[in-house]
């Protein structure tokens, strides 16, 4: 009898999400016409710009002509998506080849596919609060995963020590769920503890393109040394609104070696008999994020994310509530008032003030006592919901 990967029955029960979507249910169920305010979700509601369209577009008419139809792609990415993610990091100043660069249907599908670079006998490490997939990807390969805790007195922001053994080490910056962002001598600790011991940094960087202080690295790269020791993965969805659309990229450097084994060779041989590379429709639009244009129109969106952000941060501050995040990142990560924890304060705010967000409990035991705002809702519920906040908390 064929057996079962025995793995995904030690797996906990992801909770946090389905919790929300039952107690939020109940309340509309039991208050008839009840609107929500809904600052939980993380995905975007600002439409794809219209380059992106535009390209999509004329994609789809070029897949309706044989001149200029497109069959099977190159797994590892087509050369205009890779040239132009290149030229993107050019621009702040980290050079890479193209054949370094690899397109993807997102960072979620890379971060679990990237793991068959690894041993299953190399721990992990998540820095907690942790974005939950982190830990069941590798659980699901029975990989051990180690917890390093961060939070309030270290802005959720940890450098390593000697309790860290782990040869796989996640990093998110910035932070989901925190909203937290490492300054380049944090991230330095990290690379330089990484090179030392010869562990593997994978570098979550789907937030890179919210970060506004010149003296925030958006990329690992952007510190000395992180070629030999770190691959980034990264994503389009909250750049520029492709959640529903999928495509992200990740940064394999050739200079990237363990035990005589070059990674990023490994991951051309893991995507040529895995894959089929990603649409040619998907990846011109993709391209269009990185023109000078696309660049200008996303940033547009981004914008009105921020000024979310504002209204929220805003409200806090008034209220005198500790809180991270906001300004270089989509999230905002509060210390729950009053002494309540995660789902108290979650219950206090659907009930009081119809606001919906996300329990700090559900991304770790650290989490506990905190609290999760998302910046992508509509500018007028958000304006509206930290309107209430202030009310209620005042």
């Amino acid at each position: 009898m064929l057996k079962p990967n025995q793995y995904y029955s030690q797996l906990k029960d992801s909770y946090l999400f389905y919790r929300i979507a039952q107690k939020t249910r109940a309340y509309v169920e039991s208050h008839d016409g009840a609107y929500l305010y809904r600052l939980g979700i993380g995905d975007v509601s600002m439409p794809l710009c219209d380059e992106v369209i535009k390209a999509l577009h004329e994609a789809v008419d070029d897949q309706a002509k044989k001149q200029t139809f497109h069959g099977y792609m190159p797994e590892c990415g087509a050369h205009f998506f890779r040239t132009a993610v290149a030229g993107y990091y050019a621009k702040r100043g980290v050079v890479l080849d193209e054949d370094e660069v690899f397109v993807s249907s997102g960072a979620s599908d890379e971060l679990g596919d990237i793991l068959d670079l690894f041993d299953r006998s190399n721990d992990a490490l998540v820095i907690e609060p942790a974005y939950p997939a982190y830990v069941d990807a590798n659980e699901m390969a029975g990989r051990t995963v180690q917890r390093l805790a961060s939070g309030e007195e270290n802005g959720f922001l940890p450098v390593p020590d000697d309790s860290v053994t782990a040869k796989l080490i996640y990093i998110c910056s910035p932070n989901n769920p925190t909203g937290a962002v490492f300054n380049k001598e944090k991230l330095r600790k990290w690379v330089d503890f990484a090179n030392e011991r010869g562990a593997v940094i994978l570098f979550d960087a789907a937030y890179e393109a919210f970060v506004e202080d010149e003296d925030l690295p958006r990329s690992i790269y952007e510190i000395d040394g992180a070629k030999t020791c770190a691959i980034e993965i990264c994503s389009l969805s909250k750049t520029a609104g492709f959640t529903g659309t999928r495509c992200g990229y990740t940064v394999i450097p050739k200079e990237l070696w363990r035990e005589g084994m070059n990674l990023n060779a490994m991951w051309v041989r893991n995507r040529t008999t895995k894959t089929n590379g990603v649409s040619y429709i998907l990846q011109k639009g993709a391209a269009a994020v990185f023109t000078d244009e696309g660049q200008r129109q996303i940033r547009e969106n981004i914008a009105v994310y921020k000024r979310n952000a504002k209204y929220l941060t805003d409200a806090l501050d008034k209220l005198g509530i500790w809180y991270c995040g906001g300004k270089n990142a989509p999230y905002i990560w509060m210390k729950c008032p009053r002494g309540m924890s995660s789902w108290e304060f979650f219950d206090f705010l659907l009930e009081k003030a119809q606001i919906v967000g996300t329990p700090g409990e559900g991304f770790g035991e650290c989490g506990e006592g905190f609290f999760r705002f998302s910046t992508f809702g509509s500018p007028e519920d958000t304006k509206t919901a930290a309107e209430r906040l202030v009310k209620l908390l005042s």
